[in-house]
């Protein structure tokens, strides 16, 4: 089916991919020139564009979503604009467009063009049939399991940390203002942990410099947005920790949130968020897992790492994705179900 409908789209530019050097070489912010894609020559002559990421949308799906539909606006006022999220989290009220976000994907008309950013075609939930139906289809991305995309013009880059972090690279300098800076900002933040995973190169730190001169409370939205914490976050986050248990002599840990648990705390899963990071930071451990219930029997996977594994190896076996060091999957089964699973792949990288 993807072949055919690739093949009806020939009159689009093909794959499009940088890896390693010649992304390093490519991304220079100079002169308005990308990093591969014109995103105005790929819109030009649309009358209705649409925009959207992956479900249970995190800091960069919503960073780069708004980033874009800024640019768009900016650049095509006669154009129709619509950005489509799942949800809206906590703790991005600085970002002052998020309410212009539709988050009933309504749709009222065909799409010109249509953009699908740090995601597949199939977790773009309730915008997934919006891209696949639309006359042309954009796929900007960074993760490495997506290669080599979903759309007939695609721009997949493993080695930038975050989508928000590709798209500066082709928005032109003249067009970047406050509120465009502070939503990119707010994306590379959020993958890259406040730049410490390691994701972030010299190039994200570079980006994050020059971004950060556009005036915007930086460190305010770090703490407001990554680090803080609601009392019922920090209530589950405890519950996970207590509960977590190693195995492999302690190279990995797991720890798991029910149904029944998070009906209890009244918990939802952008609740859930960060708790596989602290999981991680335990000395010894060199693969973290968390997982939660989402159905019954059915569990959300997220997994993170050092050096030792690659959790984005894991998580392909299991139909899901993401990075080397961070990644995810689902599995249906019960609890020991999936840990056994999962426990038998991350053994091969470690030789148990």
């Amino acid at each position: 089916m993807q072949r055919a409908r690739r093949a009806k789209s020939k009159q689009y530019r093909d794959v499009t991919m940088h890896t390693g050097e010649q992304y390093r070489d490519a991304a220079a912010h100079t002169e308005g020139k990308g990093i591969g894609m014109d995103i105005l020559q790929e819109c030009r002559g649309a009358k209705v564009i649409g925009i959207s990421a992956h479900v249970r949308p995190d800091g960069d799906a919503i960073g780069s979503g708004m980033a874009l539909y800024l640019f768009l606006k900016k650049k095509m006022p006669g154009a129709k604009i619509h950005w489509y999220l799942e949800s809206i989290p906590d703790g991005f009220t600085h970002l002052t467009h998020l309410s212009e976000a539709d988050t009933e994907y309504r749709k009222e008309e065909h799409f010109d063009v249509f953009f699908a950013l740090d995601t597949n075609a199939e977790r773009l939930g309730g915008a997934e049939d919006f891209f696949r139906e639309a006359a042309k289809k954009v796929h900007i991305d960074h993760h490495i399991s997506n290669v080599p995309g979903c759309g007939d013009v695609n721009l997949v880059v493993p080695d930038a940390s975050s989508t928000a972090e590709v798209l500066y690279g082709l928005i032109p300098k003249e067009d970047m203002d406050t509120e465009i800076a502070t939503a990119l900002y707010t994306g590379i933040i959020h993958d890259t942990g406040v730049f410490q995973y390691t994701n972030t190169s010299p190039k994200t730190m570079q980006i994050g410099a020059e971004l950060i001169g556009y005036g915007f409370p930086f460190a305010q939205i770090i703490e407001e947005s990554f680090y803080q914490k609601t009392y019922l976050q920090t209530q589950v986050l405890g519950r996970a920790l207590i509960e977590s248990i190693r195995f492999m002599d302690g190279q990995c840990i797991f720890s798991c949130m029910d149904q029944e648990k998070m009906a209890f705390y009244g918990a939802r899963p952008s609740d859930l968020d960060g708790i596989v990071n602290q999981l991680r930071n335990i000395a010894g451990v060199h693969c973290a897992i968390f997982i939660y219930e989402k159905e019954h029997m059915e569990y959300k996977v997220s997994m993170r790492s050092d050096e030792y594994v690659d959790v984005a190896k894991v998580a392909s076996f299991f139909g899901g994705g993401g990075h080397v060091r961070a990644a995810g999957c689902t599995i249906r089964g019960t609890m020991h179900d999936v840990i056994n699973n999962l426990s038998g792949q991350i053994a091969l990288q470690l030789g148990q």
